[in-house]
């Protein structure tokens, strides 16, 4: 149903006729068919070229203050002044800083995890969760490679990408229900009962990417039972933790869950989101395994896949995270101050609502509070998000995602009225 850009450009390829000759040399690259553009960075090169002193651009997912500026975290500049000049600029081993792998999956699972505690978790430092989201896919291909991945529609674009080109055979399972903008739970659960057994799943652990809309706990707990009963493997990418709720532990639930019915999960952790690291690079990719002499096999495994795809990963990043984590008064410090972005981002979703029933219009925007973490799935049609960049200089993808990360207390009336003119 949905193909990726690099199928779609193998196919040209394939089509293509002998190389070119220019004078006595041969030209490999002129055939080469143009990339689509990617949807989002396409969108920041309109907002760009605009000269209207009040244009938004809501498409991107970073946070911003309620100055519309980027935030840096107070805990992570204390971090970068206690490791500055601390070690030298070697090579990380192809697994990572294994002190900060130790402190996410701790994070992750729980402080009280036996998983954790008996070393029976694989993991390793990855390139952000994009780069955790490969390995997943790269080792399912070479370990389960009869196995189909089943994806969630909608999903984060390049979650489809990550798996295609890994080779991965992909179904699509259904989890969004446009008519109500929220979960549909019912279609969700019959796709899982009609999945082969041994399937992989990718789950959102938490502010599901671009909707918002999260399964309740009780409907985690349904969702786990069917998977157990059915023998498939649920894979959790989780790239807001803490950012969704304020709270690192609610939005671990899920994962909590699956793990007390026997699961044995994987997942993929960012730190770009709830710790702002976004041109760091730093994540994480763990699989619960049998025992730990299973997973020292399959962290070999890891990192025999990684090693050359990237060799090693990013040293200062994952220094940070790991004095942060590992210091208790600057891991609270973190809690606090990723509360706040989450904090901010809530109160923007409820002033956005209530602007928009106050604007007059007779559509409802329940669906605008109900939605967590940094996207609201607005409903908007591609016609009418055209129209709010034409008209209103109020720029976002054309699947009506709102980036609330870029919502402030001195934009949020405008954008309503804004919604309301082109959706009245």
């Amino acid at each position: 149903m949905i193909a990726s850009a690099a199928a779609t450009a193998a196919r040209a390829v394939s089509n293509r006729t002998a190389p070119a000759m220019v004078g006595a040399f041969r030209n490999f690259w002129a055939d080469v068919p143009m990339a689509p553009k990617d949807p989002i960075l396409g969108i920041s090169e309109l907002f760009l070229a605009d000269t209207h002193p009040s244009k938004m651009n809501l498409g991107v997912g970073a946070y911003r203050d309620d100055n519309a500026k980027p935030v840096v975290l107070d805990c992570v500049r204390e971090a970068e002044s206690r490791i500055a000049g601390k070690s030298v600029m070697e090579y990380l081993p192809t697994n990572g800083n294994a002190g900060f792998i130790k402190h996410s999956i701790l994070l992750a699972y729980g402080d009280d995890s036996v998983a954790v505690a008996d070393g029976s978790i694989a993991a390793i430092q990855t390139l952000s969760g994009t780069g955790a989201c490969r390995l997943m896919a790269d080792f399912m291909h070479r370990f389960a490679p009869t196995a189909k991945v089943y994806i969630p529609v909608p999903t984060w674009s390049n979650h489809h990408q990550i798996w295609q080109d890994a080779g991965c055979e992909e179904r699509l399972f259904r989890y969004y229900k446009a008519e109500t903008r929220g979960l549909d739970f019912d279609g969700m659960l019959e796709d899982m009962e009609n999945a082969e057994e041994g399937s992989f799943f990718l789950l959102h652990a938490c502010a599901h990417n671009p909707t918002g809309v999260d399964p309740s706990v009780e409907q985690w707990r349904q969702m786990s039972q069917v998977m157990k009963r059915k023998q498939l493997f649920p894979f959790f990418d989780m790239a807001y933790q803490g950012f969704a709720s304020g709270d690192c532990e609610r939005d671990a639930a899920a994962i909590r869950i699956f793990v007390e019915d026997g699961h044995k999960v994987g997942c993929s952790q960012s730190f770009a989101k709830n710790m702002g690291l976004y041109g760091q690079r730093i994540g994480c990719f763990s699989i619960m395994c049998a025992s730990p002499e299973e997973a020292q096999r399959v962290e070999s495994q890891m990192k025999l896949i990684a090693r050359p795809m990237y060799s090693n990963p990013p040293l200062h990043g994952a220094a940070i995270v790991s004095a942060i984590l590992g210091d208790p008064v600057l891991k609270k410090q973190w809690f606090g101050e990723v509360k706040t972005m989450a904090d901010r981002i809530i109160d923007m979703r409820a002033q956005l609502r209530l602007a928009l029933e106050k604007s007059g219009s007779v559509l409802k925007w329940n669906h605008v509070t109900e939605q967590i973490g940094m996207f609201c799935f607005s409903g908007m049609t591609g016609e009418q998000v055209d129209a709010l960049r034409v008209d209103h200089h109020i720029y976002m993808t054309r699947n009506g995602r709102i980036s609330m990360a870029g919502v402030t207390s001195s934009t949020v009336g405008r954008l309503a009225s804004a919604m309301h003119e082109v959706t009245k």
